[in-house]
């Protein structure tokens, strides 16, 4: 017989995985400052929001807050790193004001983690305090973090395209919010249930609009194309400066 903390820990392993592949997914715009040497119009926010929660939950699942909680110090300790390194690369590739934000953004997480580590651990005097307090907050970053989406589709409702919310994505935000609720709801953790089961929704509805809105977004793509080549075939015309017609 399988024990539930064998399944617990398996279904914790698949969301690490899940977990990571979200956390990659940036890597081609990252890939592309890297190579103009320029963030252009990218925005720093996502990813200074995103290493906040990490930073967070890493705290969250340190033995002397909430024991037993390594599958969550692992992923999220690699989600720190990751963002680590796109904050750096924006840091390279950009300048003044942008450069200066993120460095006051990068310096007041910091400062704010380390105050909350400090105040938990010599205020609260028992796991279960330190885990209401970290995960209270957990709860409040990590929602943010799972609402950012609405956005995203919102404009999907507005321009009736899905052309800028990737299928891959929305489903690997569901198998990750699926795993880790089951792996909150096996070993009951409210802190972990309540925003990945928001991620779940959130996914879901994403899903549901990708349904509505797939066919339009063929539709709109087919007719960019379509508009696109005769552009080009305009702009063939006009340069070959073909003969006029004349009439006898």
């Amino acid at each position: 017989m399988v024990s539930s903390d064998t399944i617990r820990t398996a279904i914790g392993i698949i969301g690490n995985g899940t977990a990571l592949v979200l956390f990659l997914s940036p890597v081609p715009t990252f890939w592309r400052i890297w190579k103009k040497k320029s963030v252009e119009q990218y925005s720093p926010i996502p990813y200074v929001a995103t290493l906040l929660n990490c930073l967070m939950w890493v705290l969250y699942g340190l033995p002397v807050v909430h024991p037993n909680s390594m599958l969550v110090i692992t992923i999220n300790g690699t989600g720190t790193a990751i963002e680590l390194a796109y904050i750096t690369l924006f840091l390279l590739y950009s300048a003044g004001p942008t450069r200066r934000k993120v460095l006051l953004l990068l310096a007041g997480e910091v400062l704010f983690v380390g105050a909350v580590a400090a105040l938990v651990l010599n205020l609260a005097h028992t796991t279960n305090r330190r885990s209401m307090i970290v995960g209270l907050l957990c709860v409040l970053f990590g929602t943010g973090m799972y609402a950012a989406p609405l956005s995203v589709m919102k404009m999907v409702i507005q321009t009736k395209s899905v052309e800028y919310m990737p299928l891959f994505l929305s489903l690997a935000s569901l198998i990750n919010g699926i795993c880790w609720t089951a792996y909150a709801l096996i070993r009951f953790d409210l802190y972990i249930t309540i925003p990945n089961g928001l991620g779940v929704l959130f996914a879901v509805a994403q899903l549901v609009l990708y349904a509505i809105y797939y066919k339009s977004t063929q539709q709109i793509l087919e007719a960019r194309k379509r508009k696109g080549d005769q552009v080009a075939m305009t702009e063939v015309v006009v340069d070959g400066k073909p003969p006029m017609a004349t009439t006898d």
